[in-house]
């Protein structure tokens, strides 16, 4: 399926979004011809009464919004970089427990594939990656009744997917699972609405 088109939200928190983008980025990586985007996604919005105060307006309140201002503004400013930037976030907390909202550890994240923390910084300190995560998350949530991570979106289809394997050393692997998920079962086959295993044996 070499013209798939998607978009696949992202919180860096949740471990399940760490699964689905390693498949979709090692696919990526492994030459997929995809055109994919990106979209950040705030979980603790998510968790906001109605009435109180939103995250954008109060960024203490999310434990991950410095790391995902990190991704937005790698996303924008080396977008050839994105890639190994949005994978070390995804590792700084599940492979090695660190703390998405120290923004030293976010910098040593990005230092540690090549990145020049500095630049990122000062993008976030203008407030536009901000910004970026607020209009993209309410997109999604206005168009397409998002409410977690991943969901993957084609053209009016959305689903949130969860995904127990992580990436392996076969990329071809990595592409058929999202081809699965995008291709066969997304927009291949809207009159599955919900599938859900009762039990899972690992």
């Amino acid at each position: 399926m070499a013209d798939l088109s998607f978009a696949v939200t992202f919180d860096y928190r949740c471990p399940f979004a760490r699964n689905a983008h390693e498949h979709v980025v090692a696919a990526l990586q492994d030459g997929a011809d995809w055109d994919v985007q990106f979209l950040p996604f705030s979980l603790s919005q998510t968790k906001v009464p109605d009435g109180d105060v939103d995250v954008w307006d109060e960024p203490t309140k999310d434990s991950g919004i410095i790391a995902l201002q990190a991704g937005v503004a790698l996303r924008e400013l080396q977008p050839d970089r994105f890639l190994d930037a949005h994978l070390a976030l995804f590792s700084l907390r599940h492979d090695r427990g660190g703390d998405l909202r120290s923004e030293d550890e976010v910098r040593d994240a990005l230092s540690g594939v090549g990145i020049d923390p500095g630049p990122v910084f000062v993008e976030i300190s203008s407030g536009a990656p901000l910004e970026t995560i607020r209009k993209e998350h309410e997109a999604a949530v206005t168009n397409h009744r998002v409410f977690g991570v991943p969901t993957f979106i084609a053209g009016d289809e959305a689903v949130f997917v969860r995904v127990m394997s992580r990436s392996g050393d076969d990329p071809a692997e990595s592409r058929r699972t999202v081809e699965r998920v995008v291709g066969d079962l997304l927009v291949g086959w809207t009159d599955l609405n919900e599938f859900k295993r009762t039990t899972i044996a690992r």
